[in-house]
């Protein structure tokens, strides 16, 4: 027998736009919108979903959702706070607000010292190498692509996730699906007994790695093909909605945004480009890269029958575009408003089509994000605020000739920089005959003679413990981990743009700073009745979260606390799903 939710899913389908209804994609125009709420009956408390569905929003700040979303309609977003609890308070608890971080914390529960995810990127002391989070030269991406890394897993990645938790704990009945268009926000969430796929601009596709597959399962062929994103050739980027509407209609082109290449600065942003490769890497700075990655995570859901097993399974999508338009026309433009009204509509098409292929009322949905975003520094500047660029190079020099005279040396000792780190030649100081702890003192003290930094800690100090209580210093040693970290822990001051490459994006995140660390927070289903909850909370706080209501262990690092609100009204009290009616 169908189920209610399904029921309300196939009725509110039928009315849809064909194109929608089929693909799930959102409309082009405002014309082209279903009209409407979604509307669904609720689960008992008690009653174990089938599907738990785990949505990252990459870089979508706290305020930015309900405050750029178009108010005159009730569409995804509207979905979430018409149906579940709303955390309007949520930052998290770390300093190193980037993209493998905040999804590693969200997935185990924990920090870098337990996760082990000390950055995006970080350098390898003993070695002299760098490396990026999840690359692993030991699995190639499949069918020979070429990456600009050797291969990708997750064995960086030294806790479980909350996917993890869930096969260990049904014996490997419950299956962990994750698809992104980064390839960390997909390994992330996958972790290590899921399968993962995400958005490779060199192959102009979705790929993944031999770690997961041996080949691509029989149903994923145009996927790993050109062919999805090929389509997207002739598509324009074009307001969705009337342009009055618009809260930033004024804002289309930003002082000091950057745009991208031959999408330009305002709208509308044409797809087609000469080269494909140059459309491949394009893609990523527009709505359209949400657009595949939805459809894709509803293949996986239909082909792998996700909610119809022996038990509960996951499927965590990563929607990234938000990351790639904030970075390059700030979060404060009407792209990023247009993005988010685009993104509603999208969330709105997903759930739909989870409520006809599984039904809402067996689904508990986790919306959330992985960070936050600045403005652009240079128009904070304008504004008059201290706002700045760093340019690592400039300050590395300015860090070694002040320690080439202070010791009396005629060689260099901060090697090398990576958010949040600066790595010292070891090597040199040895040679030198020079206390490595005295060292990493100077360099600190030295870093604060650089306008625009606040704060930089020895990595002697940040091991022992000798670091002031504040809560930004709490965040500082949050992030810290004891082999991978550099010798100098450093935090710009407020509003300084600080990343290896200097110039590569108008806006940035990464700082301790409520700018970065906010995000919302959304749980629907699950016989949760809807409310938005001020208290302070934290994103680390979902994985303990879900572990509560699937009746599950945390993850092995997990920190967090599981939200009163949501286990109180979802409490499971065994192992296999509810069956449906």
């Amino acid at each position: 027998m169908q189920s209610a939710g399904s029921a309300a899913g196939a009725a509110m389908l039928a009315g849809m736009p064909r194109r929608l209804a089929a693909q799930e994609v959102p409309a082009d125009s405002a014309n082209d919108r279903p009209a409407g709420p979604i509307t669904y009956r609720p689960g008992k408390p008690g009653q174990r979903p089938r599907l738990v569905v785990w949505i990252t929003l990459d870089a979508m700040r706290g305020d930015i959702p309900l405050r750029l979303r178009n108010p005159a309609t009730r569409a995804g977003l509207g979905f979430l706070l018409d149906n579940g609890l709303y955390y309007s308070n949520a930052h998290f608890g770390h300093s190193t607000t980037f993209t493998a971080v905040g999804h590693a914390a969200l997935f185990t529960g924990a920090h870098s010292a337990q996760h082990g995810i000390a950055g995006n990127d970080w350098h390898i002391i003993e070695t002299g190498m760098n490396i990026y989070c999840v690359q692993d030269d030991a699995h190639p991406v499949l069918h020979g692509v070429k990456s600009k890394f050797g291969g990708y897993s997750p064995n960086n990645l030294a806790a479980t996730t909350i996917g993890d938790e869930l096969v260990l704990a049904s014996g490997g009945r419950s299956r962990v699906f994750s698809v992104s268009g980064k390839d960390r926000g997909a390994i992330m969430g996958g972790g290590h007994l899921g399968k993962a796929f995400w958005y490779a601009k060199e192959a102009g596709g979705f790929v993944t790695s031999d770690y997961y597959y041996k080949d691509y399962p029989a149903w994923y062929g145009r996927w790993a093909t050109t062919a999805p994103v090929d389509a997207c050739r002739d598509r324009v980027w074009a307001l969705i909605d009337t342009p009055a509407t618009y809260r930033n209609r004024d804002r289309d082109d930003v002082r000091f945004e950057k745009g991208y290449r031959h999408l330009g600065r305002t709208f509308p942003h044409a797809m087609a480009a000469d080269k494909p490769a140059d459309l491949y890497a394009a893609l990523p700075y527009s709505p359209f890269l949400d657009e595949l990655t939805a459809q894709l995570a509803t293949d996986i859901l239909r082909h792998e029958k996700l909610g119809h097993g022996e038990a509960t399974d996951l499927l965590a999508v990563s929607l990234s575009a938000t990351d790639y338009i904030h970075h390059n026309w700030g979060p404060d433009c009407l792209e990023a408003e247009d993005n988010v009204r685009r993104l509603d509509a999208l969330l709105r098409g997903f759930f739909a089509f989870i409520d006809q292929h599984v039904g809402l009322d067996n689904t508990l949905l986790v919306v959330s994000a992985d960070h936050g975003m600045d403005a652009i520094p240079e128009y904070k500047k304008s504004l008059g605020c201290d706002a700045g660029r760093h340019y690592p190079e400039k300050f590395l020099r300015a860090i070694n000739d002040r320690l080439r005279k202070r010791f009396g040396i005629n060689r260099d000792l901060a090697k090398v920089f990576w958010n949040p780190s600066i790595y010292l030649d070891v090597e040199a100081i040895g040679v030198l005959n020079l206390d490595r702890a005295t060292v990493e003192r100077a360099a600190a003290e030295e870093v604060f003679k650089v306008p625009g930094f606040a704060m930089a800690v020895p990595r002697t100090d940040m091991l022992a413990g000798r670091i002031t209580d504040t809560p930004i210093t709490r965040r500082m040693q949050r992030s810290f981990h004891p082999t991978r970290s550099g010798h100098v822990i450093v935090i710009p001051s407020q509003h300084w743009y600080l990343y290896p490459e200097p110039d590569a994006h108008a806006a940035m995140h990464g700082t301790p700073y409520a700018y970065d660390t906010f995000v919302p927070i959304f749980v629907a289903g699950g016989g949760l009745r809807p409310g938005t909850i001020r208290r302070p909370v934290q994103p680390e706080d979902l994985a303990s979260t879900v572990a509560a209501v699937l009746g599950l262990a945390p993850p092995s690092g997990n920190t967090g606390t599981p939200l009163a609100e949501v286990v109180e009204a979802t409490q499971a009290p065994c192992l296999a799903p509810t069956p449906t009616e």
